[in-house]
């Protein structure tokens, strides 16, 4: 497909992952185990989606596979139509500026040895070039597109509290001003005042300046506050997806109704 064609930001058609497991005997082959099962899935610029599951569902491997982290065994990846996993080393650096991550824990995703700036500025150092005045105006500017002032820049990771701490790397992610951020378990590791605080602002994000999410939960509740759309992943499949506001009312899927089972309250989704 010509890319200029496709009518989707990030498609995901029928792809498998099969990790070979270490040896346990000379005389046996190594086991394996299949993380995904033939996923497909399709995300159109400006509607974020929601991946929902229980750990070892295949959510995170999934999540890797769309940054590019990992290749998929079988099936394809397209980001603007064009297939990750086979571009050429130089093309795949420059398309990393338009899909950035967000990792599950603010802790260990900031180096506690260098200054926000230098953090928030990686991205944009090692995909652009910028110069160090360049990176310091630009990370000031993220800073404080995430709520945070610009006298955090020469401040270290263990002077912010743990919601800080996400917005430090929500600013990261949007450096390069990227079309797509990947948020894995952005919030499960955050309390729920401080979770709803991140929430709104990915909402704000999303509506003012057009970014869309994959973003990726055990939990249906947060998932209801940002995206449009939803996958329920299971033993690597997807079961079900749809409208999340759709699923959210009638579930089809047996795991579906269980995982909404497990919420003791959904508020009013934030969605477009």
């Amino acid at each position: 497909m010509d890319q200029r064609q496709s009518p989707f930001l990030l498609e995901i058609r029928d792809v498998t992952r099969r990790y070979t497991l270490p040896r346990e005997s000379l005389f046996k082959p190594p086991a394996a185990v299949e993380a995904l099962r033939g996923v497909s899935l399709n995300v159109t610029a400006g509607r974020s989606m929601g991946i929902v599951g229980e750990s070892g569902s295949g959510k995170s491997t999934l999540a890797r596979l769309v940054m590019a982290l990992e290749a998929p065994t079988s099936g394809t990846v397209l980001f603007e139509g064009r297939n990750l996993h086979a571009l050429p080393p130089d093309d795949l650096r420059a398309a990393r500026r338009d899909f950035q991550m967000v990792f599950q824990d603010p802790y260990g995703s900031l180096d506690p040895r260098r200054p926000i700036w230098r953090t928030v500025a990686e991205p944009a150092a090692a995909l652009e070039g910028a110069s160090r005045a360049q990176q310091r105006d630009r990370a000031a500017a993220a800073l404080e597109s995430v709520g945070l002032r610009a006298d955090a820049l020469d401040k270290f990771p263990h002077e912010f509290s743990g919601g800080q701490r996400q917005r430090i790397a929500i600013a990261r992610a949007l450096i390069t001003r990227p079309k797509l951020i990947v948020a894995d378990e952005a919030v499960s590791a955050l309390d729920v005042s401080v979770q709803a605080q991140v929430l709104n602002l990915m909402a704000d994000l999303r509506d003012q300046h057009g970014v869309t999410f994959l973003f990726i939960s055990h939990d249906l509740a947060v998932v209801s506050h940002l995206c449009a759309d939803v996958a329920v992943m299971k033993g690597g499949l997807i079961v079900e997806q749809g409208p999340v506001r759709q699923v959210l009312r009638e579930p089809a899927h047996a795991y579906t109704r269980t995982l909404l089972e497990s919420v003791p309250e959904l508020v009013a989704p934030v969605v477009a």
